[in-house]
C-alpha cells in the first residue's frame, strides 16, 4: 500500500492557530464526515480542545448509509459523552436543535461570568474539523447568510469576525482546521477517498485501487453492478468499459481512478459509509 504523506511544519502551524481560536470560544462544534465518522475524527481531539464543551455534527449524512449513521451516532455518544447529531449542510430542519444545544452547552460559562459580577453575554462558538468535512457549509447554514457581522471582540485578534446568530449565540465566522496528523494509513486512505487530503499527498490510482479493495469488502458487487462489469473490477476494466483509452490502445487508468472517486464523492454510487460499524 503506497504511503500517504503529511508535512510536520504544516501540522504545527495549524495546531498553533487552532489553539489560539479555541482560547476565545465557549463551545466547539466538531464536524465529522458521516461517511467516515471514525477516520475523520482527530485522534487527540480532547487534548486539542482541552475542557471546551463539544457538539459533534456528522455532516454529509445525506450521502451516508442511514443504518450505519445511526450506529455511529450511538457509538460516538457513548465514546465521547458528547451530543452527536447527523446533519446535512443542505437541510435546515435541525437548525434550531443545533443552536439550542450550543446555547445549553455554553450556559455554565455564562453563569460563571455573572457570578464574577459581569453582565451575561451570548455564547461564543466555533466550528472545527478536518479539511473538507463541510465546516464552511455548516457555518453558512448556521448564519443563513442574513446575519450581520458584529466585528472583533475585546482582546481578540482583528481578523476574528463574529456573527450574531441570535441573542444567545455568537459564531466565529472562520472555521478551525484540525491539522492532518494521521499515523493510521487505513484512515489516511479513507480521508483521501472523501477528498479531505490534497491530491499532491497521494497517487490517485493507488487511492482508487484501495477504494475498490475496501468497497469489495464492505459493499460486495456494488461497483461491478454500477459499472456493468461481469468480470473483475479494477481500474483497467472500468477504463475499458467506458472506452477510456490512451495512446498504444492502453486503458486510461488515471482517468478511471479520478472518475471512480468522483462517483463516490458525489453520491452517484449510493448512500455509503466506509467506516463500517460492526
Amino acid at each position: 500500500m503506497e504511503h500517504i504523506h503529511w508535512y510536520p511544519g504544516h501540522i504545527a502551524k495549524a495546531e498553533k492557530k487552532l489553539k489560539e481560536q479555541i482560547n476565545i470560544v465557549d463551545v466547539v462544534i466538531e464536524v465529522l464526515d458521516a461517511r467516515i465518522p471514525n477516520s475523520s475524527m482527530y485522534p487527540d481531539i480532547e487534548k486539542l480542545l482541552r475542557d471546551k464543551p463539544r457538539l459533534i455534527l456528522m455532516n454529509k449524512a445525506d450521502l451516508a448509509d442511514v443504518e450505519q449513521t445511526k450506529k455511529w451516532q450511538d457509538a460516538l455518544k457513548e465514546q465521547t459523552k458528547c451530543f452527536v447529531l447527523p446533519t446535512s449542510a443542505n437541510d435546515n430542519k435541525d437548525l434550531s436543535k443545533i443552536l439550542n444545544k450550543v446555547s445549553e452547552l455554553g450556559q455554565p460559562k455564562i453563569i460563571a461570568l455573572v457570578k464574577k459580577g459581569l453582565l451575561p453575554r451570548a455564547v461564543r462558538v466555533m466550528v472545527v474539523g478536518m479539511p473538507n468535512v463541510g465546516k464552511s457549509s455548516i457555518i453558512n447554514k448556521l448564519i443563513k447568510k442574513t446575519k450581520a457581522k458584529t466585528g472583533a471582540k475585546a482582546g481578540v485578534t482583528r481578523e476574528q469576525q463574529w456573527v450574531r446568530i441570535n441573542p444567545k449565540v455568537d459564531l466565529l465566522d472562520t472555521p478551525g482546521i484540525i491539522p492532518l496528523k494521521q499515523e493510521d494509513q487505513n484512515k489516511a486512505y479513507k480521508l483521501a477517498f472523501v477528498d479531505s487530503i490534497g491530491e499532491n499527498a497521494y497517487d490517485v490510482e493507488a487511492v482508487a485501487s484501495k477504494f475498490i479493495e475496501d468497497m469489495n469488502i464492505i459493499y460486495p458487487d456494488l461497483l461491478k453492478e454500477y459499472y456493468k462489469l461481469d468480470d473483475e473490477i479494477n481500474l483497467e476494466t472500468v477504463a475499458l468499459k467506458r472506452n477510456w483509452i490512451v495512446s498504444g490502445a492502453k486503458a486510461d487508468t488515471k482517468r478511471a481512478a479520478q472518475n471512480l472517486l468522483n462517483d463516490f464523492r458525489l453520491g452517484r454510487l449510493g448512500k455509503l459509509t466506509l467506516d463500517k460499524y460492526e
